[in-house]
C-alpha cells in the first residue's frame, strides 16, 4: 500500500506570514492616516480658496454686505462635512452635520475666511482652522493651525 504524504504549512510558517502582517500594518495604519489628515486639509483649502473670486468681484464692485438682498454680496459659501460653523450662502440650508466658511462681515480690504474643522474632519485636526487674509493690495495669503507635517504647500 502506497500512502500518499499530505503537503501544507506547518504552524511555524504560519505565524511567520502572520508576523509579517502584522508589522506591515503596525506600518501602514498610521501612513494611510496621515495621508487621509492631508487629503482633508487639502480639500477644506480648496473648498474655501474657492469663495477668494467671487468675494473679490463683490469689493471691486462696492458690495461689502454678505446677504442675498439688491446689492449685497452672495459669495456661495455652501456647507462641507468636514466644517463646523461659518455662515452659509443666502438662502441655503446647511444639514446640521455640515459646516461653512466664516466670511468677514461687511467685506473689507483685510477681509477673511475662516474655515474650522469639525464634524467629520480627522479628530487630530478638529478645531483648527484655516484662514484665507487678503491685504490691502488685494493678495490673498494661507495660514493654518494644523501641524505642519499636514499643512498643504501653499499653507503654512
Amino acid at each position: 500500500m502506497n500512502f500518499k504524504k499530505t503537503q501544507g504549512f506547518t504552524l511555524i510558517e504560519l505565524m511567520i506570514v502572520v508576523a509579517i502582517i502584522a508589522i506591515l500594518a503596525a506600518i501602514a495604519i498610521p501612513q494611510y492616516q496621515n495621508y487621509v489628515i492631508r487629503s482633508q486639509v487639502s480639500r477644506v483649502m480648496s473648498e474655501s480658496g474657492q469663495l477668494r473670486t467671487a468675494i473679490e468681484t463683490c469689493i471691486n464692485e462696492g458690495r461689502t454686505a454678505i446677504g442675498n438682498a439688491a446689492g449685497e454680496c452672495d459669495p456661495g459659501a455652501t456647507g462641507s462635512n468636514l466644517l463646523t460653523g461659518g455662515n452659509a450662502a443666502p438662502g441655503v440650508t446647511v444639514p446640521a452635520t455640515a459646516g461653512t466658511a466664516q466670511i468677514t462681515d461687511p467685506l473689507t480690504d483685510a477681509s477673511t475666511i475662516v474655515s474650522t474643522f469639525g464634524n467629520n474632519a480627522n479628530i487630530s485636526i478638529a478645531g483648527d482652522d484655516l484662514t484665507w487674509t487678503r491685504d490691502a493690495s488685494g493678495a490673498w495669503a494661507c495660514s493654518t493651525g494644523v501641524d505642519p507635517k499636514w499643512a498643504p504647500t501653499g499653507c503654512q
